[in-house]
């Protein structure tokens, strides 16, 4: 793997804990590598429903931020945008640590399909997503803390 590649994804992994501002409240940490990425995300009272499990919010932002990095992974000029995403919830998180795992399945040249699986702190499988992601007309740059 060339620094080039291991830059972009720096890149990405800067901005995304840097210049998104949903993730001051989720506090997410993620990680991107080739066609791959992997979210984390403390479980934290305040995500928790009536019935004291995580809500399904959170659930998609796990498994849509990983499969959408995994896409962004082998984009190196524009953020894509996710297109469609279907996720199935198969299991209750109540606490821990959170940990959704993308990967690219096919790169179709405008648009990426990627799925995500999320996992509770034991390793059980607690949901699994996927969708399609689109190149976009924004740049990655500095202006959006691409740095």
């Amino acid at each position: 793997m060339t620094d080039i590649w291991q830059d972009h994804y720096r890149k990405l992994e800067n901005m995304y804990h840097k210049s998104a501002q949903i993730n001051a409240f989720f506090k997410p940490e993620l990680k991107i590598g080739r066609m791959e990425a992997e979210v984390k995300i403390p479980v934290r009272t305040d995500f928790l429903h009536a019935a004291q499990s995580v809500h399904g919010a959170v659930y998609f932002k796990a498994l849509d931020d990983a499969a959408f990095f995994a896409a962004n992974s082998i984009v190196t000029d524009v953020f894509v945008l996710t297109l469609t995403f279907q996720l199935q919830l198969t299991r209750a998180i109540r606490g821990g640590v959170m940990t959704a795992k993308g990967r690219v399945l096919q790169n179709l040249g405008n648009q990426i399909i990627a799925e995500s699986v999320l996992y509770d702190e034991r390793g059980k499988e607690a949901a699994r997503g996927s969708g399609v992601f689109v190149k976009s007309k924004v740049a990655l740059s500095t202006e959006i803390g691409y740095a």
